[in-house]
């Protein structure tokens, strides 16, 4: 391996540790499952979330077999956690800069999870069903 290929590797993977240590921290906090998101209103549970910086609370638990909805809060957000996919239920939408948005979710089944990112890639979150 000649001087100038061994140069860009070592750059390519000290920007590459330099992203992962970046994601591992800031935009992407430790996850931490939250029950405080969730509630039962006239037999159907709200799973609510903010997007702002990333979805927080990153990770959910939520009751199974109980038709359920979630509502994704914004409040003067312009980053890319506006720009919300949820692949399994073939969602894809740009949310309001502030607002709230409600996707019903179904009636999802316990062993089951539900998965969202932003359209990079680089924020996420997932709701656990029991």
């Amino acid at each position: 391996m000649n001087k100038t290929a061994s140069i860009i590797i070592t750059v390519a993977l000290g920007i590459g540790l330099g992203i992962m240590f970046i994601g591992g921290t800031k935009n992407n906090p430790p996850a931490t499952a939250s029950v405080d998101n969730v509630e039962m209103k006239d037999d159907v549970q709200y799973v609510t979330l903010t997007a702002k910086g990333g979805y927080s609370p990153r990770v959910s638990e939520a009751q199974a077999g109980v038709p359920t909805k979630l509502v994704m809060k914004t409040d003067g957000t312009y980053d890319c956690s506006l720009s919300l996919v949820i692949r399994s239920i073939g969602y894809q939408k740009v949310l309001s800069q502030t607002g709230e948005e409600i996707i019903d979710l179904g009636t999802p089944e316990a062993g089951t999870s539900l998965e969202g990112t932003c359209s990079m890639g680089m924020y996420s979150f997932k709701i656990n069903y029991n």
